[in-house]
This record gives C-alpha cells, structure tokens and sequence, in this order.
C-alpha cells in the first residue's frame, strides 16, 4: 500500500484562522482558536461554496460563475486568507437557499487564482487541490464554514493498473478523434503522463455524464477502481459518438427506407422541439393526465379515455396512430361532460324577451311559456342531476318542439329568443341537403380522417350540457346509398333514449337528455314518419299586412338604416312608402322579401347622401317607385268584373296561403273534359268529381243535359310551371264548370275552399288560416268555407276577419246561391 504526499501544503490551523475570523464575532473567535489548538494536523476550517450542478475534480481547473450571496461571501473571505475554498455539489439543484443536509459531504479543496466582478455576479477561475471531508458546519450566515478532513487516495502498483492506464489513454485519444471537444494543452498534459489520479481526474470532468454520476466519481479513494468507473464511462460514450456518427455519415445505400425515414424525421422532431414547434411528448402526456384529473365524464367514459392514454404512451413516437389517438382525446378533453348553464326560468323575462325580439306568433310563444313553465316547476321539485341518475332522467326535456312554417316567417330566429329566455348558449346546425348518416353519427375511427358528427360538434361549441340545440331545415334530410341521416336522429331526438347517444367516432355514451332540441322544417310530408311522432309540430302561418308593417316599423327598419351606414336623423321612410312597398313590391309569407326592399332603398339613400345631398331625405311613396322601379304586384288580384267560368280558389303551399283562379272554357264537341295548368292527380280527381256532380245534378241546376254531351269542358289554372294539387279546390272546380254552363258570373269578390264529393257534400280542408291570409292578400271580400271548418276560425287573425265574411257551407247548393249571380 504506497500513500501519494498530499497534493498542497496545509497552513498551520491557527494561523489560516486568524485571517477567516474576521468574519466573525469576537466571540466566536475565541471559540474557533481554542478549537483550532485541539484538531488535528490534517484538517481545516474552510468558507464552503455550493455549486448546484456539476462537480470540481482535483489537478482541473474551471471557471465558475457565482451568484448566491452565500457564495459570494465564501469568496470574499477565501480572499482573505491563503484563497482556499471548499466546493460541494448540491443533492437538489434546485434549492437556492441550501442547508447543510441538502449538500454531498464528500467535496474538493480549491484555490482561487483570479476573479472578476460583474454587475450581481462574481466570476472566480478555481484549481482543484485534493479531495475532502466536512466533518461538520460551524456556521451557515453570512457564508458556510465548516471544519473538514483531507482525504489521501489509495493505489496498488502492479500489472493491471499500467495495462488500465494504456487502455483509458488509448479510448481517450479515440474518442477526441471522433471529435469529442477538449482543450490541446489539456490533452498533450494527459497523453505525456502524470500519476494515475490525475489521470482518472482530468478525464473524468471532461466526461458527458450526470452529476450523480461523477460525484460517486469524486467519491473513489481507490485510484484503480476510479480508473475502473472512467473507462466504463469512456466507452459508453465512445460508443454513443460512433453511432451518432454513422447515422450523419452512412450513405443511403447502407440504410434502408424505413431507417433512414426514422433518422430523419427524430431529428426534424428535435429541431421542432429546439424551434418550439412541436410539444414534448412527456408536456403533452402531462397535459392529458391534469386534464383527466379534472374530467368530471361517467366511469366508463374515464375508463376509455384512461385506455388510450396508456396506448398512446406505449405507441413510438413515428407510429402514425399516435396522431389518430390524439385527436380522438382532444376531442373528448374538449366535450363538456358535466358543465350546465345555471338557466333562468323566469317565466316574465322570458315573456318580455320573446315580446321584444319578434312580433305575433302568439300561438308559438304561448308554447315556449308553457315549456318553460314546465322546466321552471321540475327545477323546484327535483332532486339536482349530480345526486342521482334516476332524478336527472325526471329533469330532462319534455318534449322535441318542430317549428313547421313557410320561409322567413322567423323560425330560426325565435330560437335564439328562447336560448336567451332561458339563459342557455344557443348551437344551430343546418341539415339542409345532408345525404351521409356519418354527418350525423360521426365516423368510425378506422377511416382516415374521421371527426365526430354534427350533433358532437354542436355540443363541443356550445361548452354545456344542455344548451339550445337548432336543428334547421330538418325536411330537407335525404337518403341514399351512404344511409339515411333521419334515421340517424331519432335516437338524439327520442327523449326515451338520447341520455345515451353513441357517436361512431366518440365510442361512447354521451348525455343529450338535457339539451332542449328545436327542429325547422318548411313542410311535413318530407319528414320520415318515425321521426315526424317524436316532434311536437308548432305550425307558423305567414304574416297579414298589418303585421308585416308592426315588423317592418319596429324591427326591419332600424336594422336596415344600421345594416347600411345610416341613422334616422339623415333618413326617414313614411308609413305609407312601408305599405306601397307590402303590398306592391312583395308576396311572401314571410318578411325576407319585404326587408330586402327596404335595404335596397336604404342604399339608394346612402348614395344621395355620398353624393352630396345634405339635407335629411323622407323616402315617400313616390321616391319608392322611383328607388324600386314599377309595382311588382297588384294591390288586388281580383278581377275588375264578375266574370263566367272564373271561379277563385284557395291553396295552402310550402311557402304559405296563395289564390288559386280556375278557368273552365266551353267548346263543341262529344262531352270530354281536359286539364291544364300542371296539375296533381289528387286534383285531376277533384276536376273529374266536379264535372260528374254538374252531370247527375244537370236538371237542378238549371243545365240542358244535351248541353253538356254536345260541349267539351276546358279547365284550366294559371300559372302552369308551378304544381298544383290536393282536393280542396274541388268546390272551385264546381262553381266555374256551373259557371260556364249557365252563363251565371261569379261573384269575383268570393273566394272558396272545400273537398266536393260526388253527391254534392263539402268536406274539411286544412290550412285555412294560411289560406284566408292569402284572400285577404289579395282582396277577396267573402271566403266559403266547409261547415267543419268553422272551429278553425279561432286561429285566423282579428285583422282578417274585420275585413273578410266567412260563410260556412255543408252542400254545393249553398255555395252556388253565395258565389253565382
């Protein structure tokens, strides 16, 4: 066993703390001097510097950079002495404020050669003496002292050792070939000699390892084993380089595709991450997991979601699946499992919102009332959704509310209204035209590119569980080859069964119970059955004149003036310009039509104004015709004179009431009827019923028998490009046909509706308040109407029936003595 001499030369203990108590009390130094006389001749007190990172070896040297007061107060009071110090590693480099017990006890003695002071930092060029030993700390402010031990290193001379010194010169050499970075001096000091302490030292602080590492490096006493670890060390780090170097260096021809695809595209990842435009897996995962502590999803939806998560973790960074489960967790981390909007159930507000934003449809609000009414009173007897699950299927919606109503009657914007009534966040979804069942239901993860149906979508924008949900347009819903989308809404609309909505892509169960769903359609014979009898139709009729002046003088002009640039003080509309503009410039149902107009006028005002004009324009019923160009429409349509063989009929539409005029013209020939005008076969039938009820009851009509065998009946409805059909113009038909063959004019101020049997009785249509707007549109004074249908009046509006006399008939008879003079 040789013992090497110790690497520097200890002061005498009493001496090196004469200079080290200045920095303490007088006190204190009394007591460090009579402990200086009792220690041994192998140890010393020492300023200690922490370092947080990395470890000091003995015969290096580093220039170190200290910022800590307690470090830089070590520094100063080394200056004071002979510049010893005693650096030690921190076990956490993040404490700042370090304890004895959060530092190594094994450190190096260093000298400090020089040091430079910049702004609150201190820079010191320190040399490594030897290794060492705190005993214990004698104080920790305003610097760590402690008393420490100088540690001697052990060695053995024999064979072994001088082979393991070759063999760590020789992997030295190699790997600074390889372009491992080191100083020349340094590395002609270590190739020319030295003793193998220093050896093992100087290379191992050039090694790339972890701090942990090379302390249990610094904590080797035994020279061999040291050298043992460093080479260990060495190799692997040889080996690293040798592999980082074929992968830049190897042709194409040494990799194959899949390799060299994999190489390239770890390495774009890095430069992304350095870039910062690409996350760290391990920030993503972590993301996902404080995301899944929060997630307040049913137990198997959690346990699903827990699933893939582990998968993704377990999946190579360049599997394309990982994409795939990514976006899948995306979107569920995004749906809101468990958010609700608190809602007002303020039947009051709700009256006053719905009064504001829209004017009539009182049948429709009544509705809304009622439904809110009803949520209003589930809310105080029920148990709250989160205690159980059996009260939260008492909480949900009652019903699926259908508006069904011509356009621009205001069935989507009502819906809005209710969303704000009820406090809830309001989704649309428009299903005009969707052929595919996967807009519904979603796709399948399988397929590339899958993404949740609409209804998800929806759910995920609206961020609750139960916001107001637009379905518009839900009769224009068609099916083909790729499914049929209707069907996939009858378990999102059947209250029964939408707590558990599957969507294809989720593959999960998804609460839809709580949504309040309303659906739009313009009619109801496209709408499939089954999913027609889980609607509650709420029917809109299209608006009088009246009503559309309300609307036109409370709602579309200001947002016409605010929707072109102009305010009320610059420009004014009469209320007679607003009536020329209903009554000769539109028919519709709704209002659209009639707010384009005005937002054409609007803009024939904004360009007077540019151009020059300062003074406040009033748009009157002149300035309408000269913005708008002539009258589009008649303020009547009837006939200036009671005419015979013209008869005015009634239609219902998709699009609202309209007048129908049938034509019958009388020629020679054997009896034959014919028809025009693109009509139905419900229609024709009608026209072939008429015709026989005239021929059985001929004689009390006052018709010639022969006159109808020698005459072929011609009847005809204008505008034939546009379909016609359904029975109740049947007691039109008859009148005209009378009409024709008694030279009898018709009354041209009678409009009629009604189903004709062929013994001359007159059964119930519908439609009839859409259809006696439409009369009063266009200026009939009396409606015939069936006897069944005198129940229905109540729905027609007051304004119609101040100016319109309905006369209910059970029989053809009557109607000839109302409508034929």
């Amino acid at each position: 066993m040789i013992t090497h001499p110790p690497l520097f030369q200890l002061l005498p203990i009493s001496s090196l703390h004469a200079r080290m108590l200045n920095m303490v009390d007088n006190e204190l130094a009394k007591k460090l001097q009579e402990q200086d006389r009792q220690l041994p001749a192998n140890q010393l007190v020492l300023p200690v510097v922490p370092i947080r990172e990395g470890v000091l070896f003995p015969s290096t040297e580093s220039v170190l950079t200290f910022g800590r007061e307690v470090s830089i107060n070590a520094i100063k009071a080394s200056l004071k002495s002979r510049k010893l110090i005693v650096l030690v590693t921190q076990k956490d480099a993040n404490v700042d404020k370090p304890e004895p017990q959060h530092l190594y006890e094994i450190g190096t003695l260093a000298v400090v050669e020089r040091t430079l002071k910049t702004d609150d930092q201190l820079n010191a060029l320190v040399r490594g003496l030897g290794r060492i030993r705190i005993n214990r700390y004698i104080r920790t402010e305003p610097s760590l002292l402690a008393q420490v031990t100088k540690l001697e290193d052990t060695l053995i001379h024999d064979e072994e050792l001088g082979v393991m010194v070759k063999h760590l010169q020789k992997e030295f050499r190699k790997l600074v070939q390889m372009g491992k970075p080191v100083e020349f001096l340094n590395f002609m000091k270590l190739m020319s000699g030295g003793t193998e302490s220093e050896l093992a030292d100087q290379i191992a602080s050039s090694l790339t390892i972890k701090t942990k590492e090379k302390q249990e490096l610094l904590e080797t006493l035994e020279v061999k084993v040291r050298l043992q670890k460093v080479t260990q060390h060495l190799s692997h780090e040889l080996k690293v380089l040798e592999i980082e170097k074929d992968v830049a260096h190897k042709t194409q021809a040494k990799f194959d595709k899949s390799m060299r695809e994999s190489v390239l595209r770890e390495r774009l990842k890095t430069i992304q991450k350095e870039l910062g435009e690409l996350e760290d897996e391990e920030e993503v995962m972590g993301e996902y997991e404080g995301k899944f502590k929060k997630l307040t999803a049913p137990k198997e939806v959690k346990d699903k979601i827990s699933k893939e998560m582990k998968r993704l973790k377990q999946l190579s960074v360049n599997n394309p699946e990982g994409g795939y489960i990514r976006t899948w967790l995306d979107t569920m981390f995004e749906l809101p499992w468990g958010e609700y909007s608190k809602g007002n159930f303020d039947l009051q507000k709700a009256e006053k919102i719905l009064e504001k934003n829209h004017y009539g449809l009182e049948e429709v609000k009544n509705r809304i009332l009622e439904l809110i009414a009803v949520l209003q009173l589930k809310q105080k007897t029920n148990t709250p959704p989160a205690v159980n699950k059996k009260a939260a299927r008492s909480n949900e919606i009652p019903t699926i509310l259908c508006f069904v109503g011509p356009p621009g009657v205001g069935k989507t914007s009502i819906g809005r209204s209710v969303a704000e009534a009820l406090g809830r966040k309001f989704v649309k979804v428009s299903l005009g035209g969707i052929r595919d069942e996967a807009e519904i239901r979603g796709h399948r993860r399988t397929y590339v590119g899958a993404m949740p149906g609409r209804i998800i979508n929806g759910m995920r924008q609206a961020g609750t569980m139960n916001p107001v949900f637009m379905l518009d347009e839900i009769d224009k819903v068609g099916a083909d080859f790729r499914g049929d989308p209707s069907a996939a809404l009858l378990e999102a609309l059947d209250p029964e069964q939408n707590d558990h909505f599957e969507d294809h892509y989720l593959d999960a169960a998804f609460d839809l119970s709580k949504v309040l769903f309303i659906t739009t359609a313009n009619t109801l014979e496209t709408i499939p059955p089954a999913l027609r009898d889980r609607l509650e139709i709420i029917t809109y009729s299209g608006y009088t004149t009246e009503e559309k002046f309300k609307i036109a003088q409370q709602y579309l002009i200001k947002k016409t003036l605010e929707a072109n640039g102009l305010t009320s003080a610059r420009v004014s509309i009469t209320s007679p310009a607003v009536e020329k503009v209903i009554q000769e410039y539109t028919r519709e149902a709704g209002v659209r039509d009639l707010e384009r107009n005005l937002g054409k006028l609007m803009r024939k005002v904004a360009r007077k104004l540019v151009e020059g004009t300062k003074q406040k324009i009033q748009v009157n019923p002149r300035k309408v015709v000269e913005y708008l160009g002539p009258e589009k429409f008649d303020v009547t349509l009837t006939e200036e004179k009671d005419l015979v063989g013209l008869a005015t009929g009634l239609a219902w539409t998709s699009v609202g009431g309209d007048v129908l005029f049938i034509e019958v013209a009388l020629t020679p020939g054997k009896g034959e009827i014919k028809l025009t005008g693109k009509l139905g076969d419900v229609m024709k039938e009608s026209a072939q019923a008429a015709l026989t009820y005239v021929k059985a009851n001929a004689k009390k009509l006052g018709i010639d028998q022969k006159d109808i065998e020698k005459h072929n009946i011609h009847i005809h409805v204008p505008e034939g490009a546009v379909p016609k059909d359904g029975p109740s113009a049947g007691i039109t038909m008859t009148t005209a046909i009378i009409s024709a063959f008694t030279k009898r004019p018709v009354n041209r101020e009678v409009a009629m509706t009604g189903e004709v049997t062929l013994r001359g009785r007159i059964l119930r249509i519908g439609g009839l308040k859409e259809k006696s707007i439409a009369a009063h549109r266009a200026g009939s004074k009396v409606i015939i109407i069936p006897k069944d249908n005198e129940r229905d009046l109540i729905e027609v509006p007051d304004s119609v029936k101040k100016t319109i006399t309905f006369k209910p008939v059970s029989h053809m008879d009557q109607v000839v003595g109302i409508a034929l003079k």
